[in-house]
């Protein structure tokens, strides 16, 4: 018999909420049908799936295991139905892409001028997402590829890496470095460096902090307070330096400079994608962006 994904949404529900009365308005059940919705689908099972304290309710290992694959079963049925319904309107050429702030508006275009997705019929919805944001787009369905610089796929996603980046450094015009034509990673030592994430929990933050300890240098890392920015602009208003991956000159309308580094430094550029599902112009994108790194890309 297989699963009910009406029950497999409960038992999510159930987690989420840390009990039966919250899952059960979120639901709009009774809390009655919802527990005998939940111990139905132990009985199938085999085994608890829940442990129910006092005032919480919390996964056994093996309902974490379930919830997690749930997640995925659920973003794959939720794809499929939509993508059913993209081909019976005719659109079935459509790519609804999500990047976090980390992957320029420019770079994504960059990205999809490679791939060629205009000449192969395929329309292009992009959407700038914070990478929680990203992740719950990408596991319902919502999402049909996620451009990311480090974040680590998640159970029910699959990553692979199509693309780089020079990094470079930006300054706030008349910054002494502004005349330099390159600086190097180990000159930076003691200089305010601004971040978009706290460190340990972003995983770009942490690759550009690695990147500086790799140099011998630990960086003065301070998050900046304005969200949802381009990099380039926070030196202006913080007198911060940044890390950027724009090209070098003038920039931010001649408030901010961009440096290269030497010896270069390269970041990555992820591909994320929910696992199990079906997307032609996903497809071709995955193909013709990192396809030019070999003979097709490579997942992680």
């Amino acid at each position: 018999m297989s699963l009910d994904l009406r029950k497999l949404e409960h038992l999510v529900a159930v987690a989420e909420e840390g009990g039966f009365t919250r899952a059960a308005e979120r639901l709009h059940l009774s809390q009655q049908a919802l527990s005998t919705s939940i111990r139905t689908l132990e009985r199938h099972v085999g085994v608890r799936l829940l442990d129910r304290g006092h005032q919480h309710v919390t996964p056994t290992p093996a309902g974490q295991a379930l919830i997690d694959d749930a997640r995925a079963l659920s973003a794959q049925a939720l794809a499929a139905l939509d993508r059913a319904r993209r081909i019976g309107r005719g659109q079935a050429g459509h790519l609804r892409i999500g990047h976090t702030p980390a992957v320029t508006a420019e770079e994504v275009v960059e990205l999809l001028t490679r791939a060629g997705t205009e000449e192969q019929g395929i329309q292009a919805h992009v959407r700038q997402l914070f990478p929680d944001e990203l992740r719950e787009q990408l596991l319902t369905g919502a999402c049909d590829l996620g451009l990311t610089r480090a974040m680590p796929a998640d159970t029910g996603l699959t990553r692979a890496r199509i693309a780089e980046h020079r990094l470079r450094v930006a300054v706030p015009a008349g910054d002494p470095l502004a005349d330099r034509p390159a600086v190097a990673l180990a000159d930076l030592g003691g200089r305010p460096l601004t971040v978009w994430g706290e460190a340990g929990s972003s995983a770009y933050t942490d690759l550009l902090i690695g990147l500086c300890r790799q140099a011998g240098v630990e960086p003065d890392v301070r998050r900046n307070p304005v969200q949802g920015t381009p990099p380039v602009t926070a030196v202006t208003a913080t007198g911060r330096i940044a890390f950027v991956t724009t090209p070098p000159g003038p920039a931010a309308g001649g408030a901010a400079y961009v440096i290269d580094l030497d010896p270069p430094v390269h970041v990555p550029v992820h591909a994320l994608w929910p696992a199990h599902t079906t997307c032609p112009g996903r497809d071709v994108f995955l193909e013709r962006t990192a396809g030019e790194r070999g003979s097709g890309f490579l997942a992680e």
